[in-house]
């Protein structure tokens, strides 16, 4: 019989692991665009060529696409009927990831006045990266996905009553 601690232990190392190949894939499509809008392939001296413009523009994309992923495979024990609610609630935590990978840009070009392609992409893909993925997988685990807010699917509650229960039918 697994405790309640071993079986949320392995919940979340389940969730982390997934969140982190959708993460992966998400991060390769992400800084793929970037890049792409970064050097100019689809023109350059627009907005979509800047750094800030083309951090938003990839992680707009990435986020549709992870939101996708974490949907249908990572959380889906706890996805939720009201989809438009979830989207709305996953899009702010991703805006708030976002947030943070675009004051990284701005902190690197203009307190430190590194602008090259490398600080950008040091800034926006490694440093914006790990703050923001620990601030997304923290809030989308416990708030847009958390077992309390599923539509029944599961929930920790149900679970330790199920401990509960065994442990009870063992000693008896």
């Amino acid at each position: 019989m697994k405790s309640l601690a071993a079986r949320v232990w392995g919940g979340f190392l389940t969730y982390a692991l997934k969140f982190g190949v959708v993460g992966i894939l998400g991060m390769v499509l992400d800084v793929s665009i970037f890049n792409l809008l970064l050097v100019g392939t689809f023109g350059s001296g627009h907005f979509y060529s800047t750094a800030i413009g083309a951090k938003l523009i990839s992680t707009s994309i990435a986020i549709i696409f992870n939101w996708i992923g974490n949907r249908y495979w990572t959380f889906r024990e706890n996805r939720r009927a009201k989809v438009w609610l979830e989207l709305l609630e996953y899009s702010l935590v991703s805006i708030g990831g976002l947030a943070i990978a675009e004051a990284c840009i701005w902190f690197t070009h203009h307190i430190l006045g590194l602008t090259s392609l490398l600080a950008t992409n040091i800034a926006a893909n490694v440093v914006g990266l790990i703050l923001g993925t620990a601030f997304r997988f923290v809030l989308y685990r416990y708030w847009v996905y958390g077992k309390q807010r599923s539509d029944g699917l599961h929930n920790i509650t149900a679970a330790a009553l199920e401990v509960e229960r065994e442990d009870a039918l063992v000693k008896s």
